[in-house]
């Protein structure tokens, strides 16, 4: 293929990659952006490969052929649940990726002289710097989200001065680097500081941050992918990469907003956040737990009624009946809504997937703006498997959610809170609305237990 038609396909590819950002950023039009993602990553690759440049087609092709029978049998098997610690290993295998293409760049490259070989040495220092922190970042974060690791954050001493020692040693290594004075053993210092980096600032982050961590290190692949291209003169390959990673670090700056999080702070690993110390004896005083017969009569004589789903809804997968639920009470002409807290679940739009998947209908999924000033005239709410996002505490000072906004359930006349157990939400943090007033616990799974509401309508 002539470099005429490469060109003419990697702005195809580019364009197409724009449009698919464009198409996702709506429930309505997240099948066409994705549609139009896939048509341009098959065109990259197909031009990337026809190159005079690429040699050693079998091999590619082999390893295409294995690289496409993990994706599919992973695509096959893997719960819409495990979606957010899946796309963690993805991220790391982006970033691992960058970290070998970029000492393969140092050790086989053409001859290069002057301001050429410093850019380029510069290029191969920056890609394996954020691969690396990409790596072990995204392998902390699966750990996390995964139940694997403590979710909870990790407060070395002098944590905040350990990330800045590692970010000094390594500019003087990339002095050290560039000037020639120590080579491939620069590298190979970096690469193990960056790869003890990226693990301490995720395992710095909390686990109610945990869904702008996946934000900000999708960001991060981004821009680890676009060190790639710059190593390997791939133009679309830099395009892509600064689309993810712009659009990445957007979306985690946009989420922060929403969670009254200093955006800084997360992205440097907490940095600069006070340590809380939870005081697990504090008393609240009596929960009331209700059945499903009961919650059904409350249901048949609302007129307003909300439901609030959280990452409880996807382990249980709830969303099913919760739809067919939401199907009766509308044909009955009750004012059905849904609440979506922008960190709902462990990734962001998780919630939205799962409705969506569910057939609920995009017109009454409403985020968490759209509808907090709507608690107070509404009858029943009901609470499915969300915990920190509709907590109370969080508009008290001293734990790991304070500021955070939050949906104000406890406005409302009633609420139904769908659980397993009494416990802590992913945060630890207690949650005060269990045991207010006109708060209700139905104990148990939550598909079993919305079943049996459909069973009593």
């Amino acid at each position: 293929m002539s470099q005429g038609l490469i060109t003419a396909a990697y702005i195809i590819a580019a364009i197409l990659f724009i449009g698919s950002l464009n198409g996702l950023s709506s429930q309505e039009s997240a099948k066409r952006g994705n549609v139009f993602g896939i048509i341009g990553m098959i065109i990259a690759v197909i031009a990337t490969i026809a190159s005079a440049q690429v040699s050693g087609l079998g091999y590619i092709t082999v390893a295409m052929a294995v690289g496409a029978g993990i994706g599919v049998r992973l695509a096959l098997k893997v719960e819409m649940t495990s979606m957010p610690e899946l796309i963690a290993v993805l991220h790391s295998f982006v970033g691992l990726a960058a970290v070998f293409i970029g000492f393969n760049s140092y050790i086989d490259h053409g001859v290069l002289l002057g301001a050429a070989k410093t850019i380029h040495d510069v290029e191969v220092f920056l890609g394996i710097f954020i691969g690396a922190v990409t790596f072990t970042g995204s392998i902390v974060a699966f750990g996390k989200l995964s139940g694997k690791v403590n979710s909870s954050a990790l407060s070395l001493p002098g944590k905040n001065w350990i990330n800045i020692a590692a970010l000094t040693a390594s500019a003087l290594l990339l002095v050290s680097f560039v000037s020639g004075d120590l080579g491939l053993t620069a590298l190979i210092i970096m690469t193990v500081i960056a790869l003890a980096f990226g693990w301490h600032l995720v395992a710095s982050i909390g686990g109610a941050d945990m869904p702008v961590v996946v934000s900000m290190l999708n960001s991060y692949s981004g821009w680890a992918a676009a060190a790639t291209g710059f190593m390997l003169a791939n133009d679309l390959l830099i395009i892509t990469g600064a689309l993810v990673g712009s659009s990445g670090a957007i979306l985690s700056y946009i989420m922060c907003k929403a969670m009254n999080r200093s955006f800084i702070s997360v992205i440097l690993g907490g940095f600069g956040n006070e340590e809380f110390v939870q005081e697990g004896g504090e008393e609240y005083g009596e929960h009331f737990e209700t059945s499903a017969q009961e919650v059904a009569d409350s249901l048949a004589a609302a007129k307003n009624v909300i439901i609030v789903p959280g990452y409880g809804m996807a382990v249980a997968q709830a969303q099913y009946p919760v739809a067919e639920l939401t199907k009766r009470l509308r044909d009955k002409g009750k004012n059905v809504r849904f609440g979506i807290h922008p960190v709902a679940g462990r990734l962001p739009g998780h919630m939205n997937v799962l409705l969506a998947e569910s057939k609920v209908p995009y017109d009454i999924v409403l985020e968490m703006d759209e509808i907090n000033d709507d608690f107070p005239e509404t009858d029943v709410v009901l609470v499915i498997g969300a915990n920190d996002t509709v907590n109370p505490a969080a508009n008290e000072p001293g734990t790991p959610i304070s500021g955070m906004p939050v949906l104000s359930v406890w406005e409302s006349e009633k609420v139904v809170i769908f659980k397993r157990s009494m416990g802590a939400g992913y945060a630890g943090v207690q949650n005060p609305l269990f045991f207010k007033e006109n708060s209700e616990m139905l104990l148990g799974d939550a598909k079993a237990s919305v079943d049996a509401i459909l069973s009593n309508l």
